[in-house]
């Protein structure tokens, strides 16, 4: 379902993915299936967005942003994807940005990660499977798996389980209390 002020050019775009007011998905995109776009979120041609992704209200994902299936990406999240952005339109930038390998820093959300509201995504990183940014955080550097991380910057303050539950220890060497998934289950899922 796309609202009716929502503007969607692409046509790479998944039949159960729903599109919400003032949305606008440009041409280029391609997003994936039941994927749900929340009110004045924008997504620039040249990101792609897997199945069953959340992006709530207010979020940017620019051009050169991989976002894997199963992530949800909270309110006025800022994705950025230029380490030393100037306007294009200034002549002394100009020829920096004339080629894109000049400037452009890409960024992958690897599969299951969760990204709270109002936080600022630095350009040029892996956030990893499973991986939790707590709301506010600015993130500089990458972020393993099943990693929580919080603050500006942020850092790893503990690990989360895939259902997102914090964990009394490290990810690969203790259950979780909340599903009772195996340190066991986590690592043979496989993760980056």
């Amino acid at each position: 379902m796309h609202h009716a002020t929502a503007i969607v050019e692409t046509d790479t775009i998944g039949p159960e993915t729903n599109v919400w007011a003032y949305a606008h998905v440009m041409p280029g995109a391609i997003v994936g299936n039941r994927v749900n776009i929340g009110d004045h979120a924008f997504v620039e041609g040249g990101a792609v967005i897997g199945d069953n992704v959340t992006l709530k209200n207010s979020v940017c994902v620019w051009e050169g942003i991989t976002i894997e299936d199963d992530c949800f990406i909270g309110p006025a999240v800022t994705f950025t994807n230029d380490r030393n952005p100037r306007s294009p339109r200034m002549d002394a930038a100009a020829q920096r940005y004339a080629e894109r390998d000049n400037w452009l820093a890409k960024t992958v959300v690897r599969r299951g990660c969760s990204i709270g509201a109002a936080s600022t995504i630095c350009p040029g990183l892996d956030l990893g499977t499973f991986s939790m940014i707590a709301a506010g955080s600015v993130v500089t550097r990458d972020v393993p798996a099943f990693a929580l991380v919080m603050g500006s910057p942020a850092r790893r303050v503990a690990d989360v389980c895939s259902c997102g539950q914090r964990l009394p220890g490290k990810f690969d060497d203790c259950d979780c209390e909340a599903c009772s998934e195996t340190a066991t289950q986590r690592v043979q899922r496989g993760f980056k």
